[in-house]
């Protein structure tokens, strides 16, 4: 798996206009100056049962937002003031992969397990860039690549969808943790009852990859997208695209993947 990497970004939905101290810039930023911390997710990788790639992208995908969403993560909850550090920075995740023993160590730290049809991803709480608890810094970070056995459903219409660039290749970690920065943006978009709502249902979501004239189209939308900083794995770029559903988020939902 590997870590990713982006600039940093704000809690509100609103700053994403603060075009000088944005997610979306790779140039240095006020957010450089803050304590930097990781939001660590790792991906239970079996050698016999691997997960299939894009349910393991959408299960770190919801991972980060069961996170962003937890009563242990707002107001004074006991992982609020690491959630706002976090945040105050530059926006961080590192997928790590674990199996056997090393998962039950996992997921013997405080976190959360997030299961999707064949993926298990537990997240854990940010922590300081060189303050990782030592069973999850001993993990794995490379090294481990995933795919989808059959062709996939179209998305649901009704329910986000993290377009993946076509044009920049990555490991499925690097994946995950792209695809936890797209559900992060389309968390933002969102007032605190379309939050609710989409909590309430258990945060449906899709994965797509679209074809080059799609994603041209979807990068030019004016919709949320995430640029990565190109600090691992790949230069600095355009990496998804994040397109709400139309019962959680306002944005428009006209085209089928």
């Amino acid at each position: 798996m590997s870590s990713d990497q982006t600039a940093g970004a704000t809690p509100e939905p609103q700053d994403h206009q603060n075009l000088q101290d944005s997610p979306f810039r790779a140039e240095r930023t006020t957010r450089d100056e803050a304590p930097q911390y990781v939001l660590p997710l790792v991906a239970r990788i079996e050698r016999a049962e691997p997960p299939h790639r894009t349910d393991a992208l959408e299960t770190a995908a919801r991972a980060v937002l069961v996170m962003l969403g937890d009563e242990r993560s707002l107001g004074e909850g006991e992982w609020a003031q690491a959630m706002r550090d976090w945040q105050d920075a530059r926006i961080r995740k590192v997928v790590r992969r674990a199996r056997g023993a090393e998962w039950r160590r996992a997921e013997a730290l405080p976190g959360i397990t997030v299961t999707g049809k064949s993926a298990e991803v537990r997240v854990f709480p940010p922590v300081p860039l060189d303050g990782w608890p030592k069973d999850l810094a001993r993990l794995q970070v490379s090294g481990t690549d995933l795919d989808d056995p059959e062709p996939l459903p179209p998305a649901d219409p009704a329910a986000p969808v993290l377009w993946m660039s076509p044009e920049v290749e990555m490991t499925a970690g690097k994946s995950m943790a792209q695809a936890g920065h797209g559900a992060q943006l389309a968390w933002w978009e969102l007032s605190d009852e379309e939050r609710s709502a989409w909590r309430d249902t258990g945060f449906p979501l899709s994965v797509r990859t679209p074809d080059a004239a799609l994603w041209r189209e979807l990068v030019a939308s004016g919709l949320p997208v995430v640029r990565d900083a190109g600090f691992t794995e790949i230069a600095p770029g355009k990496t998804v695209v994040a397109e709400g559903g139309s019962h959680y988020c306002p944005l428009p939902r006209e085209r089928q993947p």
